[in-house]
C-alpha cells in the first residue's frame, strides 16, 4: 500500500468527527461552489461534488437546498480560501486550510494559536512544498474490481486505488480531479464522496510528551470556525 492508504488509515477516526462542524464546513463549500459556478449542480461540477459529500455525512437534503438558495443571494458575502503555513513545536510542519469572510480575523486567530502553543506561523511557501496536494473519490466496492478500476483510470490521473470498510478509494494529483470526476460519471459509477487532501511527503515520529505539545495546537486550529482542514507532518 502507498502513502495515501497509510494517510487515510491514520486520519479515518479524526476526519469529520463532529457532525455540526462537518455541516458548517460543507455549508461554506456550498457557498463557494455556487458563487463560482452557479446553483445548478448539473452544470456545476464543484457543487455536484459538495452535494455528494453532504450525503456522505448524512446532511439533511433540506439543509443542502437552503444553503444553495442562500448562496444564490447576491447580498451574501463570499468566503475566500486562504492557506496558512507554519511549524508546531518539535519541527512539525503544519498546513491550515481556511474559508473566511473576514481575513483579518482569521489571520489574527491562527497566529494566536501558533504563538500560544510555542509554534511559528510561517510565510507563504514555507512548508507547502512538503505536502502532496491530492484529490480523492470514494465509490462503492460492490461489483467493482479495484485492480481493474486502477488500470482503467490510470490515464485520467489515478495513482493509488485501495479498499476500506466504506468502499473503494481512488487517489490522484490535485489537477486530475476534473478528469477523474468526468470519467467516473461517464461510466455511471456512483461517487459516494470526493475531496482534496495534502499528504506529507515525510513524517516525523515524536514521543508521547512531544505529541501532546503538537496535539494542543492542532486541536485549537481544528476548533476554529474558519478552519476547514489541518494537515501536519507528525507520524500518527
Amino acid at each position: 500500500m502507498g502513502r495515501a492508504f497509510e494517510f487515510r488509515k491514520a486520519r479515518k477516526m479524526k476526519r469529520w468527527s463532529a457532525m455540526s462542524k462537518a455541516f458548517t464546513r460543507i455549508g461554506k463549500d456550498i457557498v463557494m461552489a455556487v458563487k463560482e459556478g452557479g446553483p445548478d449542480p448539473d452544470s456545476n461540477s464543484r457543487l455536484r461534488a459538495v452535494i455528494q459529500n453532504a450525503k456522505s455525512v448524512n446532511m439533511p437534503k433540506d439543509n443542502v437546498e437552503r444553503a444553495i438558495k442562500r448562496a444564490s443571494d447576491k447580498s451574501l458575502g463570499d468566503y475566500k480560501e486562504v492557506l496558512f503555513e507554519g511549524y508546531a513545536p518539535h519541527g512539525i510542519a503544519v498546513l491550515v486550510e481556511t474559508a473566511t469572510d473576514n481575513n483579518t480575523r482569521t489571520v489574527a486567530n491562527v497566529r494566536s494559536y501558533f504563538n500560544k502553543c510555542n509554534g511559528n506561523l510561517g510565510t507563504s511557501g514555507s512548508v507547502e512544498f512538503m505536502f502532496d496536494h491530492t484529490c480523492n473519490f470514494r465509490i462503492p466496492a460492490e461489483g467493482l474490481d479495484p485492480e481493474e478500476i486502477e488500470l482503467e483510470l490510470i490515464d485520467f490521473g489515478a495513482e493509488e486505488v485501495f479498499v476500506d470498510d466504506d468502499g473503494i478509494l481512488i487517489y490522484g494529483p490535485f489537477e486530475s480531479f476534473g478528469a477523474l470526476q468526468k470519467e467516473l460519471e461517464n461510466r455511471e459509477i456512483e461517487i459516494l464522496s470526493s475531496g482534496f487532501e495534502r499528504i506529507p511527503q515525510v513524517t516525523k515520529a515524536l514521543n508521547e510528551e512531544e505529541t501532546a505539545d503538537v496535539e494542543k495546537l492542532l486541536e485549537k486550529l481544528e476548533e476554529d470556525d474558519d478552519v476547514q482542514n489541518v494537515y501536519h507532518s507528525m507520524q500518527e
